[in-house]
């Protein structure tokens, strides 16, 4: 009797831990790049601005982390004006997001039309997440790319923070 509780106690355990850790695989996972929109930007005229991404696995070294994920999408994107950090991002008539590989390929992720002039200095927008971008997040020099209209003129340089968030799968192979 006491080796068949025993028995069960391993096996759920080893099958909460095996799920545990599939749940933490199968998560959101950031990028972040930093923009600049310069103060000589013209208003009502799309403009460009791009930056490299990084995230987590590479600041702290994991090249392999990739490896470990399929099936990515995009779940959320956030703008946040870091500099100066009380910037309305209301001077933004539209916006739109790019991913871009090493290769120069770009995917459009997010993008937004109806920004208020009253937004404050963080702006959600509205993702796209209709195709798997493992192409993207899985190669070596991910680059993000903002296209943008101003509504109003800046009185000096804007840096933005653009954070992605992925969601992905466990990569079982």
């Amino acid at each position: 009797m006491k080796k068949i509780i025993l028995s069960l106690i391993i096996v759920s355990c080893v099958a909460l831990g095996c799920a545990t850790v599939q749940s933490i695989i199968k998560s959101t996972f950031p990028y972040t790049s930093s923009l600049i929109i310069p103060a000589s930007s013209k208003t009502n005229t799309l403009l460009s601005a791009t930056s490299s991404a990084s995230s987590f696995d590479q600041i702290f070294g994991n090249q392999n982390g990739a490896a470990y994920i399929k099936e990515v999408r995009v779940a959320s994107v956030r703008l946040d004006a870091s500099n100066p950090t009380n910037q309305n991002l209301g001077v933004l008539k539209s916006v739109k997001m790019f991913l871009v590989n090493g290769s120069g390929a770009e995917v459009m992720v997010a993008s937004r039309n109806d920004i208020s002039e009253n937004i404050g200095n963080n702006l959600v927008l509205d993702i796209d997440n209709s195709r798997f971008v493992d192409d993207y997040v899985k190669g070596s020099n991910l680059r993000v790319r903002m296209e943008y209209s101003l509504r109003s003129s800046l009185s000096s340089d804007v840096s933005v923070r653009a954070a992605i968030n992925f969601s992905s799968s466990p990569n079982t192979n």
